[in-house]
């Protein structure tokens, strides 16, 4: 299918590819043809939303919201849990969290453009398919994608954090900070960590 000639583009990030604990999480945002250009305009100046601030990254899904409600756009966001990349590993985790957002779009694939963020590949239905280096930097729908996905994880996060109080997790959502590593070694591991990131400090 010829660029310009699809009826969707779906942008594709993931976040949490390296913490310590908490799932990989993956975003995807769907723009439909017709209301790219207004979509344009409503996010002129979005960036990778790894470079936002929490307070930012929130105003800016309140935007997203509501376009979705608007009928302009569509987003969505799949995890996989710790216990499955231990067991999997973090690559097939991401590829599985990836196919599961492009299935909750629920479009044709052949009517589809998907552009993903680094190094994602989308399933191989997927025909038309690009990958963008930097791509929450160049392409609204990766940098909606990412947006959503960095909210929600950290909302994860957060979430975990009220039941394990002591780790931090509304701090460093996970990722291994020296206050997290300090937790760590005073703490003891829970259950959302991911003890194949940490075959150090369990001895193997």
């Amino acid at each position: 299918m010829k660029k310009g000639a699809h009826k969707y583009t779906i942008g594709i990030d993931e976040v949490g590819r390296g913490p310590l604990a908490g799932p990989v999480a993956v975003g995807a945002a769907c723009i439909y043809a017709e209301h790219r250009t207004q979509v344009a305009k409503l996010f002129p100046i979005i960036k990778d939303s790894k470079k936002l601030s929490a307070k930012a990254r929130e105003e800016w899904v309140v935007r997203i919201q509501e376009a979705e409600e608007a009928g302009l756009l569509v987003t969505t966001v799949a995890f996989v849990a710790p216990g499955a990349i231990d067991k999997n590993g973090i690559a097939p985790s991401i590829r599985l969290a990836l196919s599961k957002a492009l299935e909750a779009i629920e479009h044709q694939a052949e009517e589809t453009r998907v552009l993903l963020d680094g190094g994602l590949r989308a399933p191989a239905q997927y025909k038309n398919q690009e990958t963008i280096i930097k791509g929450d930097e160049k392409e609204l729908t990766i940098a909606l994608a990412s947006i959503v996905a960095k909210v929600a994880r950290d909302k994860r996060m957060i979430a975990l954090a009220k039941k394990f109080p002591y780790h931090g997790f509304e701090q460093h959502k996970g990722y291994g900070t020296r206050a997290h590593y300090e937790a760590l070694e005073k703490h003891g591991l829970t259950p959302h960590h991911r003890k194949s990131f940490l075959k150090r400090l369990l001895g193997e």
